[in-house]
């Protein structure tokens, strides 16, 4: 006979106790199991993000859950205290008996971090738990609540009073909490405790409180709490626990209560009285209903209305009955299945955005594929023109919940949900939570920091483990594969003691955020279906159960992403409709040739979906001209159907033959030259092959890519009998079958492909179209992110658009366009703030340009420019209008500032003294007499306030000499390995560096390398990176030798050798200079012929003939040679290039 329950752990710690609780929620239920315990409560500190998790875990181990909390108290009776990282007055336990008690545990966890100050600890005010106490059980908290804590502190009769308060609230549901690990405070506390629970009728209980395990984790888990705390081991003022907070038996806490048996059997009796759990519930969502009309006949009405708008603006690509009849199709479906409200949820806030001219994306995922979404504005893609299914979508034969996802314009997103938190109310709206872990890297650096050790060498370790954010690398991985970690770790004890913790801690919790796209919309306050959480960061709340556990908790989620593209489209329709350019995306010829051109030669840099190298070899081989062929490229180059990419091709140009699996599937399968491409297609070879329902055809479709052995024979035996039907021979039937089967483990969804075509097609449309406006669109959304912008400046490079230096008196905070060029943005330099410079351009808006240096500092506000911002205009060219030397206006920004400060307080008196006649008003001060920069030094401070060589580039004077060396430049890499070009030889400057370890354990790194032409990474193998790793520092100029080789039409180049590339000046064998002018209106000759003069007179090295060439038709060019001889050196023909209406310099030998 099974001996009855005695023991019931009421207290526990979970991860979801953020850098204190390691007890993993699977693992202690295992646990419990094994130990015979009948029940468990969770009791995390002031959250219940594990409430439903738990609930399911521990009734599938058949434990009873009890859910519970750990609240921190604030007694104080002032308003408004914030505690910041200060210690609260205490904890109480909190138990949920039934669901009234389940509903108010969720209102005081909100409460506790939804009603305070956005950085104060998450806390509830004891005036408040009276409203809040119905179906709860109270326990008082252990040594870390608020009357142990008075006890400790010598308040008695505060403490007394507090626990009379709880009394009052909480009557026979009130437990004095016993906890024995040997702390004195628990010694201290315990006889008062005693005492008062026999005075005062009021029940002992027995708790442990684990937080841990076993013993054996104890000094790992102190260092967690020392990270916690941001603290270190061995600081003495620091919350500790002991080695006694672990998962204790049964028989050892009967053993360590053997004197007060009763404290123990109320651990039982609490158990059999709290009879509720964290539930799952169907989707709930809120009534879309006027009133009058149900949400199926406001959908019905809404989706005619909208198809007749859809239709009235296109040529229709079947007879309008088709259209209304799938509309009517696809209403009865959703009205089945209840989902009219979702729909009309999703087009509301749709529809909302795009008139507040918010850009919305034309579909994503299998929802383009709804005429009913189509017609409600939901998504912009004809599905009868581009043969999208609705099954694909919504199956009727499977019920689920359907999911739009919805790409709105980066920036204005946040809009959008705070449209939604005002329709439903702000109680019924909140974002998702996320938790950050302790991975391999992180929580090397921790533990690294709490134990103390010198960061250099922490950081050396972390460096260690190999960094895969795709694939993360555990610890224990990466010390099986790292030999400097294992000999790190043998060598040093400190090392074994940091890995040692580390592997035991990592995994857990580290930090809560929120998801970044994700939002649910209730039918009620949100707190009477799960508890709240609040980020600081956002105005938002969050959900306290992640995604996963939102949903089994009713709560539907609505994604409302952030597509970076839709912004780059919205700002160059802006730029053009600046110039009085309008361009209607909408309605736009997919079919127009211009967008298609520079695609067939791999120039999509920009481009969405279409940029990588490997996607640029696949457009030059197949030069898509239509949006189906886009569609199908994208859909295509993926791994697995990748494969299939030569035959797709080899189809398209007749170099193979176009064939069927059977001549009745021509139809399906003619778009794609006969290659099964998307999972629509699988879905109707099924239905016109077999018989299928394209609800039974779907269902098909998820076997095959589940590959359930069993699912997939009982499907075979319906497509071969249903084939056979069809007077299709069996064996035919079981070959296609297979055949479909295969190309069903990775076809594409048509509807997401089609829809990401249109933005790849509208981006390559506004580049080939409107290049310049297209290129400060993107540069200006990467704003921040120097390596964009390096990238896209070397396009437009490419491109033949001129991107000008920034500048005072012509630039815009943001990148602008004007007279065909790109207007590099003022906010875009390093470290003067985009907010400064729209300072900056708004003084200037007002006042006029500015004179000098002088007339800037006045009028700028200092308190917003300051010193590093000076200096950084200076440097990156920004006052070149204002004074030519750069290396002055850098070593007069001191005396600016105090200028600017100056000005300010004399506009300040000028205020003052409005009517008096004594105000001093400042002399301009002498400014520096610096020796101007040299080229190289010009171009390296350029770098620094830029990020990269925007004005010319170090290896811009010695290409002449690189030529000689048959150097091959960033730009001419592809077309030289295309002549099959292997061996070559590069040089330029050290942008990055990242090294690696691979799968043997080899360390190996990628090099960055920028070049006047652009940039190119090389890989640098294990010998090469260790006798040359000091050379290959950022700013390095190197001379690279190197094997070329293309992969999926991608160069990649591996290191030969590399050294510091000797820049000695040489003697300059040219004879003379061919110059190529842009023009040949009267203007810039004459402004060439001043130039000319200006320099006829220069000091010069050399001398020699000038050549030039004048455009003078398309076809025809004048050439003149200049009767004197001019300085043909390098510092020449600088001066000659810096002018934009020169095209080219050349040497001629």
């Amino acid at each position: 006979m099974a001996r009855s329950p005695v023991f019931v752990h009421l207290r526990s710690r979970s991860p979801y106790s953020l850098l204190e609780g390691a007890l993993k929620i699977e693992e202690t239920a295992q646990l419990s199991r094994r130990m015979g315990m009948p029940a468990l409560a969770i009791t995390d500190t002031n959250n219940m993000c594990g409430a439903l998790e738990f609930s399911e875990i521990l009734t599938k181990e058949g434990i009873q859950p009890i859910i519970g909390l750990t609240l921190s108290i604030e007694t104080e009776k002032t308003k408004n205290t914030v505690h910041n990282n200060k210690v609260l007055d205490g904890t109480l336990v909190l138990l949920a008996k039934n669901e009234i008690g389940y509903c108010n545990l969720m209102k005081l966890s909100s409460s506790a971090f939804l009603d305070v100050e956005p950085y104060d600890l998450p806390h509830f005010r004891s005036s408040q738990l009276s409203a809040f106490s119905d179906g709860l059980i109270a326990l008082t908290g252990g040594p870390e609540g608020v009357l142990n804590k008075l006890i400790c502190q010598g308040q008695l009769d505060k403490a007394e009073e507090w626990l009379d308060y709880l009394l009052d609230i909480y009557s026979d549901n009130l437990y004095i909490e016993l906890q024995r690990h040997g702390l004195h405070d628990e010694v201290i506390a315990e006889k008062h405790l005693i005492n008062w629970a026999y005075a005062k009728g009021i029940r002992l209980v027995a708790t442990n409180e684990p937080y841990f395990m076993n013993p054996d984790i104890f000094e790992s888990h102190d260092a967690l709490l020392a990270m916690q705390e941001g603290s270190y081991i061995l600081e003495k003022d620091r919350r500790r626990l002991t080695r006694q907070h672990y998962f204790k038996s049964t028989e050892e806490m009967v053993d360590l209560f053997k004197d007060l048996p009763e404290a123990i059997e109320n651990t039982i009796n609490i158990s059999k009285m709290c009879l509720v759990k964290s539930v799952k519930r169907d989707p709930i969502l809120p009534s879309f209903s006027d009133g009058s009309l149900s949400e199926g006949d406001i959908l019905d009405q809404q989706a005619h209305e909208g198809l007749k708008r859809r239709l009235s603006k296109i040529k229709l690509s079947a007879p309008k009955r088709d259209y209304v009849k799938r509309l009517e199709f696809e209403i009865k479906i959703i009205r089945q299945m209840g989902f009219p409200g979702y729909f009309l949820i999703v087009s509301d806030f749709i529809k909302w955005a795009k008139s507040q001219g918010i850009p919305v994306g034309p579909g994503r995922g299998s929802g383009a594929g709804s005429v009913v979404a189509w017609a409600l504005t939901i998504t912009d893609l004809d599905p009868l023109k581009y043969g999208l299914l609705f099954e694909r979508f919504l199956n009727p034969e499977r019920v689920s919940m359907p999911d739009f996802d919805i790409d709105f314009c980066q920036e204005r997103r946040g809009e959008v949900i705070k449209y939604v938190q005002e329709k439903y109310g702000e109680d019924q709206v909140a974002h998702i939570i996320t938790f950050g872990t302790l991975q391999a890297r992180a929580v090397v650096r921790d533990v690294g920091r709490v134990m103390q050790m010198p960061l250099p060498q922490v950081d050396r370790l972390a460096k260690l483990v190999p960094s895969n954010p795709a694939n993360p690398v555990s610890l224990s991985e990466a010390v099986k594969m790292e030999k400097g970690l294992r000999d790190a770790k043998a060598e040093d004890p400190a090392v074994r003691k940091l890995l040692d913790t580390a592997l035991k801690l990592e995994g857990l919790y580290r930090n809560a955020s929120t998801h970044a796209a994700g939002v649910v919309i209730g039918d009620r306050p949100l707190t009477e279906l799960i508890p709240l959480y609040r980020d600081p960061r956002s105005d938002v709340p969050a959900t306290q159960f992640t995604m996963k556990w939102a949903e089994k908790a009713g709560l539907v989620k609505f994604d409302f992403l952030g597509l970076k593209t839709l912004t780059v489209i919205d700002r160059c329709i802006k730029y053009l409709s600046k110039q009085g350019i309008q361009v209607d995306l909408e309605n736009i010829d997919t079919s127009n040739p211009l967008a298609y051109i520079p695609l067939s030669e791999g120039l999509s840099a920009g481009v969405f979906q279409l940029e990588s190298s490997g996607m640029r070899d696949v457009l030059r081989k197949m030069a898509p001209d239509s949006i189906e062929e886009l569609t199908a490229l994208i859909s295509l180059y993926r791994p697995g159907p990748m494969k299939n990419i030569p035959m797709y091709i080899d189809r398209k140009y007749g170099r193979s033959k176009i064939e069927y699996p059977h001549e009745s599937l021509t139809n399906i399968l003619e778009e794609t030259y006969g290659v099964i491409i998307y999972q629509e297609q699988v879905m109707q070879i099924a239905q016109v092959l077999s018989g299928y329902s394209l609800g039974e055809a779907d269902l098909l479709r998820r076997a095959m890519g589940k590959k359930d052995q069993a699912e997939m024979n009982r499907q075979r035996s319906r497509f071969v009998e249903g084939a056979a039907i069809n007077g299709v021979d069996k064996q035919l039937s079981n070959s296609i079958f297979d055949l479909v089967n295969e190309f069903a483990g990775y076809g594409f969804n048509k509807s997401h492909a089609a829809a990401y075509a249109m933005i790849s097609f509208q981006t390559a449309y506004l580049k080939a179209l409107y290049p310049t406006e297209f290129i400060a669109s993107i540069m200006s959304l990467d704003i921040t992110n120097l390596d964009k912008l390096a990238q896209f400046f070397q396009e437009a490079k490419r491109m033949g658009i001129e991107v000008e230096l920034p500048c005072v008196n012509r630039s815009k905070a943001d990148f602008d366009v004007n007279n065909g060029k790109v207007l590099y943005a003022l906010g875009a330099l390093k470290n003067v703030g985009v907010e400064a410079m729209r300072h900056v351009v708004e003084v200037r808006s007002e006042g006029g340009d500015f004179i000098d240096l002088f007339d800037f500092a006045r009028r700028v506000d200092t308190r917003i420019v300051n010193k590093r911002a000076f200096e950084n205009l200076a440097r990156g060219g920004a006052f070149d209008c204002l004074e030519p030397n750069r290396a002055k206006a850098f070593s007069s920004s001191a005396i600016l500032q105090q200028i600017g400060s100056r000005s300010a307080q004399e506009k300040a008196s000028e205020q003052t003294n409005l009517f008096s006649s004594e105000v001093d008003f400042m002399v301009e001060p002498d400014l520096p007499n610096t020796t101007a920069w040299t080229s190289l030094e010009q171009l390296d401070n350029e770098l620094s306030a830029i990020g990269f060589y925007l004005g010319g580039h170090p290896l811009d004077a010695f290409l002449p000499i690189l030529q000689r060396k048959k150097t091959i430049m960033a730009i001419d890499l592809e077309s030289f390995c295309s002549s099959g070009g292997r061996a070559v030889r590069l040089a330029g400057v050290v942008r990055k560096r990242q090294e690696r370890v691979s799968k043997r354990g080899k360390r190996f790194a990628f090099i960055s390398i920028s070049d006047p032409t652009g940039d190119f990474e090389i890989l640098v193998g294990e010998d090469l990176l260790v006798s040359n790793r000091q050379i290959m520092e950022t700013g390095s100029i190197l001379e690279i030798t190197a094997k070329a080789e293309v992969r999926d039409g991608e160069v990649r180049l591996f290191a030969n050798t590399i050294s510091l590339l000797e820049l000695k000046e040489e003697k300059n064998f040219a004879k003379g200079l061919e110059i190529r002018l842009r023009s040949a209106d009267s203007d810039v000759l004459d402004e060439f012929e001043k130039v000319l003069l200006s320099l006829k007179d220069a000091p010069s090295k050399v001398k020699g003939f000038i050549d030039v060439f004048i455009p003078i038709s398309s076809s025809r060019e004048g050439h003149w040679r200049l009767s004197d001889n001019f300085g043909i050196d390098i510092a020449f023909q600088k001066a000659i290039k810096a002018n934009s209406f020169v095209e080219l310099v050349t040497e001629v030998d």
